[in-house]
């Protein structure tokens, strides 16, 4: 039970005050108790833990919740004990007393009057007299009538002996308390989503003043033309006799323009301050909204320091667990999705990444491993990192481990650079560790952390030093309602891309577009990043034309990466994301919508989605069919011809030749492929093999010469086979021209080609 869910205490029963009480007062004996551990024990630390505890006695004897009663009085004696410094805690005392921590909170959520776990807690108080109090503070515990008395009355521990108390701080001066008078409503999550979603859309409108302010310098500049022409006549008419009443018309014209010209510019200033205004108002109404589904990065992290330090006790280590930029505001949406990450990241840290202490010592390191988790906003961006000073990601194993796992062959594995291989961390099931533990080795650590920061929008980066540690920064944006995208158009349409999911954006040159097995692409640094068009993944139709620079947004990760090419950039935008109604469903490739300045709604790319489209097309080999004329490179007309052949090195040596001499040439694999694509494009020449799988040339080309559109298509079969009745077998067939491989060259096979269908260009 968390005290943020309840927004107005006063609605509360006793029973749920108590219990949001002993949350609280729980986690401030773990933190202190962990503070203590580390052996930074000062007074006021000592004091905060008795205080607490014994808060949390007098809480539970008002709900009379007797077990909580006990326990929080027996552990109050210790935490006077040692404060007085009559003991001395060591380290098994404090597993000990985190033990009791624990019984306490389960304790707390017993109903009223309740004795379940009665066993369990005399069984832990026998276990807390491991831990000696003085003779009078057990004579004090053993009152007649107190609530230890029934547990105790069969022991009988030997008082310890007086120890120095530790080093303190001076704290005679007067505490100082933290107090508010702040009041506080009941407010449900759905209200300030809706709440948060108007302030947006408020912020949105604000904008749209700006345009219209800027459109008004039309006017403004018409006015200043309007009154040059006017001045222009004024000179013309002084050279010439005109009447007394034609001048005083040209007087009153210029007076009244003066006049126009003044209001007009009186009103812009206005509008412009109302504008400066109005988006001000707005832009601290959105934040002041916003700032009420925020709450500090510590909110999500309370459990991380014991759970790294009872972590790290399991596996013989020494961690310590640092956290940075605890006061950090974070949207509580993000926050709850942070937690199981942060806790798969720690797992991963304490158990891969950080040494034994004796590994430490002999490496030249602390003894004790140091983890950090830090928030901090930049950018626009919320950057969690988690840091560990261990051994860091061993490059060579991973390799090792990819090619075991044969997730790829060992010739490409060596070329793999290390962020490539970094990569395959965050597949699912992919682990270093040889066996399954209850920690670890399952595989499911980074894979659960990508899937998270993926769904929020956010990106993931991973930077290891051999023999320093292991980074992961996580970028996630600030909040789930507000996108920060890049707006594109396709097909005369906007549409919104999140720029955290964009890899690069750039404009290409055509001269740098390539083409293999009848797709394109670019080289994206030593990658080569396949190129199809927004047209084809959204299906929008129409003609596509580009210009010299064709604009393109690099998506998807290094081993699935594809350029999609828009039809212009509209640059970046900050949108107020609107679900879109559930009734329409999943629509593909489409996450959400927002609202642009002027009102005109705009489409949010789902960018896993239009990736997964990608892989669907290129799979089911339809990226060649739709993509036919999509990055023609010319803008005369060129002749294109189809090179059916199953052999890949036949297939491209014809299309090298095709293009050199300026045809347009796509390939297909088959005959059945090439059945496909000739239905589907318009082709000046078909040219095909005879044996090929699920169908053979003689049989391909009987199919077009039958099929009343395509039986002018001329086919050209080049064959190994070159027996008389094999080339008149094609020739029945319906081909055009016969022409063995055996006995052509480069120059046969185009000037066959430019026998049957001329020059390459019209």
């Amino acid at each position: 039970m968390n005290p943020q869910n309840f927004e107005d205490l006063s609605n509360l029963s006793m029973l749920e005050l108590f219990r949001v009480e002993a949350e609280s007062q729980t986690g401030v004996l773990t933190t202190s108790l962990l503070e203590v551990e580390r052996g930074t024990a000062t007074a006021q630390q000592l004091e905060r833990l008795m205080r607490a505890s014994h808060s949390l006695k007098g809480a539970a004897r008002i709900v009379n919740i007797q077990p909580v009663v006990t326990l929080a009085h027996a552990l109050e004696d210790c935490f006077v004990a040692a404060q007085k410094g009559k003991i001395k805690l060591e380290q098994p005392d404090f597993d000990v007393l985190l033990r009791g921590v624990d019984l306490l909170a389960k304790l707390s959520r017993l109903p009223e009057g309740s004795s379940e776990h009665s066993n369990e807690l005399g069984a832990y108080l026998k276990q807390l007299e491991s831990i000696p109090l003085p003779a009078q503070s057990k004579t004090a515990a053993l009152q007649p009538g107190s609530q230890t008395d029934v547990f105790h009355k069969a022991t009988g521990a030997s008082p310890a002996k007086p120890v120095a108390p530790p080093a303190t701080t001076d704290d005679s001066g007067p505490r100082r308390r933290e107090e508010t008078n702040e009041r506080v409503v009941r407010l449900t999550a759905e209200n300030l989503n809706r709440l948060l979603g108007l302030a947006g859309e408020s912020l949105v409108e604000s904008r749209w003043l700006r345009p219209f302010s800027d459109s008004l310098q039309r006017l403004k500049r018409q006015h200043a033309e309007l009154a040059q022409k006017l001045d222009s006549l004024r000179h013309t008419l002084e050279e010439e006799e005109v009447s007394e009443r034609a001048e005083e018309h040209l007087h009153e014209l210029n007076s009244t323009l003066a006049d126009c010209q003044q209001f007009l510019n009186s009103r812009m200033e206005e509008l412009d301050l109302y504008d400066r205004r109005s988006a001000h108002l707005s832009h601290r109404l959105y934040l002041e909204v916003l700032r009420t589904r925020m709450r500090p990065f510590a909110d999500g992290t309370r459990r991380f320091p014991r759970m790294v330090r009872d972590l790290a006790r399991s596996l013989g280590k020494e961690v310590r667990l640092e956290l940075s930029g605890e006061t950090t505001q974070v949207d509580r949406d993000i926050l709850e999705r942070l937690e199981t990450p942060l806790a798969h990241l720690l797992r991963n840290a304490v158990d891969h990444g950080c040494e034994s202490p004796e590994e430490r010592e002999r490496a030249g390191k602390p003894r004790e491993a140091v983890i950090r988790i830090e928030a901090r906003h930049s950018a626009g961006m919320l950057v969690v990192t988690v840091a560990d000073d261990g051994c860091g990601v061993d490059v060579e194993k991973v390799r090792r481990a990819v090619v075991q796992k044969k997730l790829t062959n060992p010739a490409l594995a060596e070329k793999l650079f290390e962020s490539e291989l970094m990569e395959f961390l965050f597949l699912p099931g992919f682990t270093m560790k040889e066996t399954v533990t209850e920690i670890s080795g399952r595989g499911v650590g980074l894979d659960v952390v990508q899937n998270m920061v993926k769904s929020v929008r956010g990106a993931i980066r991973l930077n290891s030093q051999p023999g320093r540690g292991l980074k992961v920064q996580l970028h996630l944006p600030l909040t789930l309602s507000v996108l920060r995208a890049l707006l594109v158009e396709v097909a005369g349409e906007p549409y919104a891309i999140p720029l955290t999911q964009i890899a690069r954006t750039l404009k290409l040159s055509r001269d740098k577009i390539e083409a293999l097995e009848g797709r394109h692409y670019f080289l994206f640094g030593d990658q080569q990043v396949g190129l199809l068009t927004a047209h084809q993944v959204f299906d929008s139709g129409g003609k596509v034309t580009f210009g010299d620079e064709l604009p393109i947004v690099v998506l998807g990760d290094r081993n699935t990466r594809y350029g999609v090419v828009v039809d212009r950039f509209l640059g970046e935008r900050e949108l107020v994301v609107q679900q879109l109604d559930p009734r329409l469903g999943k629509v593909k490739d489409i996450s959400s919508a927002a609202l642009m300045e002027d009102g005109s709604p705009v489409l949010i790319v789902d960018v896993d989605d239009m990736v997964r489209s990608i892989e669907k097309l290129v799979s089911g080999g339809m990226l060649t069919k739709v993509q036919r004329g999509a990055l023609d490179l010319g803008t005369r007309k060129q002749k294109r011809v189809l090179a059916v052949d199953d052999s890949l090195t036949v297939r491209e040596l014809e299309r090298k030749l095709l293009t050199s001499r300026g045809y347009l040439a796509d390939v297909a694999v088959d005959g059945m492929d090439g059945w496909n694509a000739v239905r589907s494009g318009e082709y000046d020449l078909v040219v095909t093999d005879v044996d090929m799988p699920r169908m053979d040339g003689i049989e391909f080309t009987s199919l077009i010469k039958r099929d009343p559109r395509l039986k002018s298509l001329p086919v050209m079969i080049v064959s190994y086979k070159d027996q008389e009745q094999d080339r008149l077998r094609g020739l029945e067939a319906g081909a055009d021209y016969y022409l063995t491989k055996g006995s052509f060259n480069d120059e046969t096979l185009l000037q066959a080609v430019a026998d049957l269908i001329g020059a390459a260009e019209e």
